[in-house]
């Protein structure tokens, strides 16, 4: 269920209530004296956000000098408390010029039981949007003296933004060039055996996008993904298009994005904010395009030398290229001397993280370089423990590559009056958590 709150308060860091505010009926207003001789005078403090005293679980977090400690007395959605709270201080900072603290709370106690009453009814969070809010709470706040932000301009058609539900975007933009840039932008997480066999693979992704469009364009993207491709040979009775399909999982929209035309007909449908945003997350579990393929061979010669021989072989296309790879190879820590020869790139042992640093600045597609290093160790007396050996670890940047397969298909844009638009469309595939067992 949602929050409920039944009350919301603000504390010093000793204590006294800066300002409060009850929702509901169903708790008293001494609770914050539970508060303070439960957790803040306790060394519990900091320990666990949430807390359950009594029959009531207090939910707290601390921004600068401030508590902001917020009570309900049935089972509420944690996650959504505190991201109501972060919101909520994300617009305070927006009528007090960037400052939250202490004396922009005691400089601003009308302005701030104004906007606590608009959002928050009845212990549910409401719009909490500095945008809209701005257009209907126009009392301005007492700055801090140390604030360099500038005030935000109103935002126009205040009837249509509180009430229409487009929030995130104001009309009368006009762009003398309308332009539209899609990233999709996708990290590879692996680990791998030493002979290389996958033992764990995912990828996720995210697509952002940068708008510069006069108007209030409606936009429709369209994807591989098998759903939506199904869907959409349902809707026009004909057999879906040959090529491959993904499936997404853990899909989550930005608010800008209709639910209700996703969910009918599996397509992409939103009028964009200005500027720069997140469109949408992902993740792919099945069907992994893996770029790189990691074959290591570490030999141990007695106590005091190792041979160390990794090849890297990348399994994307010849006329792609990746950019920044770097590959970690762990050595002991009595490591005392290395000698390298690589193909490409430079290497160098790093004694700081324990590992050989192989460097190739631009890595061709359908190639396979290889590092072979002699490395001497340190003899100790002492007995010498098994070394247990890390994974060779990976970072790594694949421009025009995607490692779950998405493809955009259509990126149309319409608006009412019928001006033309130019779409750039960008892959990129980095390495994120990317390991191989040596």
């Amino acid at each position: 269920m949602p929050v409920a709150a039944s009350a919301i308060y603000f504390l010093n860091l000793r204590g006294d209530v800066l300002i409060n505010r009850l929702y509901r009926d169903d708790v008293g207003g001494n609770m914050v004296d539970a508060f303070r001789t439960h957790i803040m005078q306790t060394k519990e403090l900091g320990t666990c956000p949430v807390r359950q005293i009594g029959g009531c679980s207090f939910f707290y977090m601390r921004i600068s000098n401030v508590y902001i400690v917020i009570v309900v007395s049935s089972n509420a959605n944690v996650a959504c408390a505190f991201k109501f709270v972060v919101e909520a201080v994300t617009l305070f900072k927006s009528y007090f010029g960037g400052a939250f603290d202490e004396d922009a709370i005691r400089n601003n106690f009308v302005l701030i039981y104004e906007l606590l009453d608009e959002i928050m009814d009845f212990g549910y969070p409401q719009n909490l949007s500095p945008e809209i809010l701005k257009l209907y709470i126009t009392q301005e706040g007492v700055r801090s003296p140390f604030s360099s932000k500038t005030a935000d301009k109103p935002v126009p058609n205040a009837t249509l933004q509180v009430t229409g539900a487009v929030g995130w975007r104001r009309e009368g933009l006009v762009y003398k060039k309308n332009e539209v840039f899609l990233d999709i932008v996708e990290s590879v997480n692996l680990l791998m055996s030493s002979k290389g066999s996958v033992l764990r693979c995912d990828v996720t992704g995210k697509i952002l996008m940068k708008c510069f469009l006069s108007g209030m364009p409606d936009l429709k993207l369209g994807l591989n993904d098998k759903i939506g491709l199904e869907k959409e040979s349902q809707i026009k009775s004909r057999p879906p298009k040959s090529g491959k399909t993904i499936e997404l999982d853990d899909v989550t929209f930005h608010q800008c994005v209709n639910l209700t035309r996703f969910n009918s007909e599996k397509t992409v449908s939103f009028v964009p904010p200005d500027g720069e945003f997140e469109l949408m997350k992902y993740r792919i579990t099945e069907g992994v395009n893996l770029p790189f393929r990691v074959l290591p061979t570490i030999k141990e010669l007695g106590r005091t030398r190792m041979e160390v021989n990794v090849k890297v072989k990348s399994v994307f296309g010849a006329k792609m290229f990746a950019l920044g790879v770097v590959v970690k190879i762990p050595v002991p820590k009595q490591t005392a001397k290395t000698s390298f020869q690589v193909t490409s790139g430079r290497a160098k042992y790093n004694a700081s993280i324990d590992c050989l640093v192989w460097k190739i600045r631009k890595f061709p597609g359908q190639t396979e370089p290889t590092l072979s290093a002699e490395v001497e160790l340190i003899s100790t007396i002492a007995e010498k423990k098994s070394w247990t050996r890390p994974p060779i670890q990976m970072e790594f940047q694949v421009p025009m590559f995607t490692a779950s397969g998405l493809r955009v298909r259509f990126l149309k844009v319409w608006e009412k009056s019928g001006y033309n638009t130019v779409e750039w469309v960008r892959y990129i595939t980095k390495g994120g958590s990317y390991e191989v067992r040596c």
